[in-house]
């Protein structure tokens, strides 16, 4: 036997097993990230998807193994890679509808991750596994070296399964995207069949089927579409989602979720990580950017401009408002993800000349760095605050949680200087803020806790504060950004009971296991989940009036997460008024008040007053009804004192004081609407009505007509179009009255 021939003899079971552990490899990184959509990103989400994948490869080791000792090698090959190809499309379609499964949300959330992969990526797993075995038996089959043989196959098949993970991770996934590298995958295992037995014939109906479903899942032709997500060949269109894109570290999605005010929502995989209105940047959504920024202010109310740090750009929501607040000061953005930088740009408002300066990294790399920097060249940076806004509860870069980095941190810092953390866990349990709150105290003498008043079993944000002097929170409330929240800022008490309940621990580099100490919020939010998708279709049945249908699934939220009740019944006794169905109505409203009068923590219920009191003046109960009424009234004009700037409240107030025929007050209030937030057409609309009943036409008129130049000026021909009929319709009312 010549030299060369062992060398060729070896070479087709060699590629051949290359490509089948890389394929297998490939999978498993897509396979973390299309779950991530549905599932986030976690110990639970890696661990379920390296067991299943190694769970499925020795399965398919062993049935390969028994396969190749009763069937002809060559032609098995050829069928294995066939059937292969057909599971990794079966796969886009099981991922698609595993994802909506509401009974898999039953399951405890452990559970749900490994059902969800074992039933999308189990089976290619298995039949991928099964084509070592029958390689290794071809080539012994040639004549070679058994132990060489063997030793060879292996290497291959381990060079191939390094290949496809460095392959996929640093570059298949960001230019490809999940989707796209599953239909890649599938089109070289049919390749691979082909080149085996070009004469199967049912290869070649398989060629043709897996060519259509190809154009139904990626094609952009409209029936393309619809076809495919009737297929479950693609996911179903989010007419909200404005922009789309897959980086290297997560799936990323921009929403319009309110087209009066454009409102948008930032999504990292399953998360959202920012909201914002386009038209006012200082409109903070979420309740720890307000106290980002309301301890801000208290802290620096002689200064003019700030060097600021914020760890973790999302959608560059609070560096905008410091660049705006603070206008020339020094706004530095650490964010390790090129593409959420670009997806701020392209659809959240960030500026492409913007004066924040963005460094693509991981943060502690960047903390090192300046404190490398300053070593070696004299060059000191130092910040007025550091913002973490970098964990979650699904997914914790630990290194950015240590005691090393918190030391770090520290000398970057001004003397006066403040480091702000934003964190999610449960205060009765509190093992992660605990342990957090212990580590930050041996680095910093001060540590300070603020979040809103929720029920302590709730999953919560906490802010947590950092500071190498006494800072003093007591007024933070009385700050515009805050006005809605009801604070709670922990006091020395509560802040130990949490270092009690997390033993002591203290996170360093050796040890920090954040995703075991938040393992609490996430099975809580597993809960959570199931009620948001309850809601969700209670709201789609709402929306197609399919109303009994619609209380059923709201019923199902109380169930699942008593916590929502006050919306849940809210929104039943909507329904039933919208029947005219008005004492169940006020049966269900009065549940809502019920509920708040029990609860650990009290909230507003002037909206449930106000529908109680107008559904029991229809009822004809007039002495009741205008005792709601009034309750109403005292209700929003304390929530309209505690954050005067909301056009919302200022609106109720109007309604509910021209339901009890205040219309000279109720217009005042309506105007206010208007001034604060001349974007919503409704507030243009009722401000006119109120004035039409009081026969006030002129006032009306020209209301009418500076809303539609409004609407104009900001490209909104719609509100316009729809504002102009109304003001026809005033001005034939006023010719009609003047007859």
């Amino acid at each position: 036997m010549s030299k060369s021939r062992p060398f060729f003899s070896i070479l087709v079971p060699s590629a051949t097993v290359f490509i089948s552990s890389a394929c297998i490899m490939v999978l498993e990184l897509v396979a973390s990230r299309l779950i991530a959509r549905h599932l986030g990103s976690s110990l639970y989400t890696w661990t379920a998807v390296i067991g299943v994948v190694l769970a499925g490869i020795t399965i398919g080791n062993y049935i390969g193994g028994r396969i190749a000792d009763r069937f002809q090698t060559r032609k098995t090959l050829a069928t294995l890679f066939a059937i292969s190809s057909v599971a990794c499309v079966i796969t886009v379609i099981l991922n698609n509808l595993v994802g909506e499964w509401i009974w898999l949300w039953h399951f405890s959330w452990p559970v749900r991750i490994f059902t969800h992969v074992s039933l999308v990526f189990l089976l290619p797993s298995v039949l991928l596994g099964t084509i070592s075995p029958v390689v290794a038996k071809m080539a012994l089959d040639r004549g070679l070296a058994m132990g060489r043989t063997v030793g060879t196959i292996y290497a291959w098949g381990a060079a191939g399964s390094i290949a496809g993970t460095f392959a996929a991770g640093y570059y298949l996934i960001a230019t490809m995207g999940t989707i796209a590298i599953i239909w890649t995958v599938a089109g070289i295992l049919l390749l691979m069949a082909i080149l085996y037995w070009v004469r199967l014939w049912p290869l070649h109906l398989w060629t043709l089927l897996f060519v259509c479903a190809l154009i139904l899942s990626v094609a952009k032709i409209e029936w393309c579409q619809t076809a495919g997500a009737v297929l479950a060949l693609r996911e179903k269109p989010d007419p909200k989602v404005i922009y789309q894109d897959e980086s290297q570290y997560c799936y990323i999605a921009v929403r319009r979720i309110s087209t009066s005010s454009d409102k948008r929502v930032f999504m990292q995989d399953k998360l959202m990580h920012s909201q914002i209105i386009m038209q006012d940047i200082t409109d903070l959504q979420y309740s720890y950017e307000q106290i980002y920024a309301a301890v801000t202010r208290q802290l620096s109310q002689n200064k003019n401009k700030l060097s600021v740090l914020v760890i973790g750009g999302g959608g560059y929501v609070f560096p905008r408002y410091v660049e705006k607040i603070w206008p020339g000061s020094r706004v530095d953005v650490v964010e390790i993800d090129p593409g959420v930088t670009e997806a701020a740009m392209q659809a959240f408002g960030l500026e492409r000349d913007t004066a924040i300066n963005t460094f693509t990294m991981d943060a502690r790399n960047y903390v090192t760095k300046l404190l490398e920097q300053e070593r070696t060249e004299g060059k000191k940076t130092r910040y007025d605050f550091i913002y973490e806004d970098a964990l979650s509860d699904y997914s914790i870069p630990y290194q950015l949680t240590t005691k090393e980095f918190n030391d770090k941190i520290t000398h970057i810092l001004t003397d006066n200087g403040i480091y702000m953390i934003e964190l999610i866990d449960i205060y009765d349990s509190g093992l992660f803020v605990g342990s957090f709150i212990n580590t930050l105290e041996q680095t910093f003498p001060y540590v300070y806790v603020v979040t809103e008043d929720e029920s302590r079993s709730a999953r919560n944000t906490f802010v947590v504060i950092a500071a190498n002097r006494e800072i003093n929170l007591e007024n933070i409330a009385s700050e515009k950004s805050v006005k809605s929240l009801n604070l709670w800022i922990l006091s020395d008490s509560d802040i130990k009971t949490l270092v009690d309940k997390a033993h002591g621990i203290v996170l360093t580099d050796d040890y920090a296991p954040v995703e075991n100490l938040l393992a609490p919020v996430i099975l809580k939010s597993a809960v959570g989940l199931l009620a948001e998708e309850y809601l969700a279709q209670a709201e789609e049945l709402r929306i197609k009036e399919k109303w009994d249908a619609s209380i059923s699934r709201y019923r199902d939220v109380l169930k699942t997460d008593p916590s929502l009740s006050i919306k849940a019944y809210h929104e039943i006794g909507m329904i039933l008024a919208g029947q005219n169905k008005l004492k169940e109505a006020v049966g269900a409203f009065n549940s809502t008040l019920e509920y708040n009068d029990k609860a650990e923590v009290k909230r507003s219920m002037s909206n449930i007053h106000y529908n109680v009191g107008v559904a029991l003046k229809r009822l004809g109960n007039k002495e009741e009804a205008a005792r709601h009424l009034h309750k109403a009234v005292e209700g929003y004009r304390e929530d309209l004192a505690g954050n005067p700037d909301s056009a919302k409240i200022a609106g109720r107030l109007g309604n509910v004081l021209a339901e009890v025929g205040n219309f000279s007050e109720a217009t005042e209030y309506f105007q206010q609407a208007v001034n604060m937030n001349p974007y919503d057409m409704k507030n243009h609309l009722t401000l006119a009505q109120a004035l039409m009943v009081q026969e006030r036409y002129d006032e009306a008129i020209e209301a009418l007509k500076k809303a539609v130049r409004f609407m104009l000026n900001i490209g909104d021909k719609t509100a316009a179009d729809k504002l102009q009929s109304f003001l026809e319709r005033v001005q034939v009312r006023k010719l009609e009255q003047q007859k």
